[in-house]
């Protein structure tokens, strides 16, 4: 796929929507406003992003044999194929299996990483982990282990598909370890009853729902309720979405959930971006003081966790616009280093997994600069290698 034709394509598409509502007549403004679409005012220039390379913190596998994660945890996160379940084991990055330590000691923490960056797995392999102990200890729980909460309804949308493929594909129907059900008011009548009847380990919302599922008298809403009580993990996904009035009902609403349910909860927040000034301890510090005024409860700076990312350039390589298209030009054409992780189609938009997540590539605004430092957001161009 050619992105700088399928963009071209997509604005002209909306140039005509847009110019649709009116016709001018009079030829001075009619021209005034022809010369403004040819110009480009109301598009963004194409951007090209490179993919960040971040920091390897080993195998789902490798903290398994390390104690750290249960041994069905390496069946469940794979990437998954329909004909083959089973296929290839996941490398995580740093910054995963730090919110992992964090989580088995039962301590809040934020995770502030870019997008495509594997949040996600950031809180459902330690909330997945948990389950799986309380079972293989001889403490299973009928209940709600855990609550998701994501600002909208197509993010919730989109982690269920995820799960569909960690927790369900290669599990006989209804012989999963560990189950998951979205509660978010998209659901019929029929699920809504099942989620009663079986509460699931894990249940995806949005925070309107959880604010619902707290008030309300229906009856599925108050077996949600009894389903909740003893709830080990509260997530909130878009930690930066939650400002202002909002912010302030989010974190009253965090309070009467810790208060109903476990006054222990452990409280994992999500946002790919808090803080931007200063050092890093700053930044964290500011992070924290967010997060435990939301989560009513204290974050600790060293519980906020960012993304380490690993340099792939020369320190002395030329900075200038002739020499990165020389370095894409000569990537490209070279086979990539044997611990390299590759996209599985071609093209710009194609799929790649990194650290068990799906991205696409972005049209965004062009880099001219071939090298990037490890505090950069950016260290790699189509591969993460």
């Amino acid at each position: 796929m050619d992105v700088f034709a399928f963009r071209e394509e997509l604005v002209a598409e909306y140039e005509r929507f847009s110019r649709s509502f009116a016709t001018i007549r009079t030829e001075d403004i009619s021209r005034t406003v022809d010369e403004a679409y040819a110009s480009g005012q109301f598009w963004p220039a194409p951007l090209i992003q490179l993919n960040p390379n971040f920091e390897p913190g080993g195998y789902v596998d490798d903290l398994v044999h390390a104690g750290a994660l249960e041994p069905e945890c390496a069946k469940i996160f794979r990437i998954k194929r329909a004909n083959d379940p089973s296929s290839e084991p996941i490398r995580l990055h740093r910054h995963q299996t730090d919110a992992i330590e964090i989580a088995n000691r039962g301590e809040p923490y934020v995770l502030t990483t870019g997008t495509g960056s594997g949040k996600s797995l950031a809180y459902f392999i330690p909330i997945v982990n948990h389950v799986l102990r309380q079972k293989r200890e001889g403490h299973p729980r009928k209940g709600i282990a855990a609550i998701v909460a994501y600002p909208m309804n197509a993010l919730c949308n989109s982690q269920r598909e995820e799960l569909e493929r960690y927790l369900r594909l290669g599990y006989e129907k209804d012989r999963e370890p560990v189950t998951f059900a979205r509660y978010t008011g998209q659901e019929s009548n029929e699920e809504r009853e099942r989620i009663a009847k079986n509460p699931p380990d894990i249940l995806l919302t949005n925070y309107v729902m959880l604010e619902l599922i707290m008030t309300r008298f229906l009856e599925t809403d108050k077996a949600v309720r009894e389903h909740a009580a003893g709830l080990q993990f509260l997530v909130l996904d878009e930690l930066h979405t939650y400002r202002g009035r909002q912010g302030a009902d989010v974190a009253l609403l965090v309070r009467r959930v810790r208060e109903r349910f476990n006054k222990r909860l452990v409280c994992i927040g999500t946002s790919a971006t808090m803080a931007s000034e200063g050092s890093a301890e700053d930044r964290n510090a500011a992070v924290a003081n967010v997060a435990s005024r939301l989560f009513g409860a204290k974050v600790d700076p060293g519980n906020v966790i960012s993304e380490t990312l690993r340099r792939v350039t020369e320190t002395d390589a030329p900075i200038s616009g002739p020499a990165l298209r020389a370095a894409i030009e000569r990537s490209s054409s070279s086979p990539p280093p044997p611990d390299c992780v590759f996209p599985r189609g071609t093209g710009a938009a194609s799929r790649r997994r990194v650290g068990g997540t799906q991205t696409r590539t972005r049209n965004a605004r062009r880099q001219t600069r071939p090298d990037f430092a490890p505090a950069d957001r950016s260290a790699g161009l189509g591969t993460a290698c």
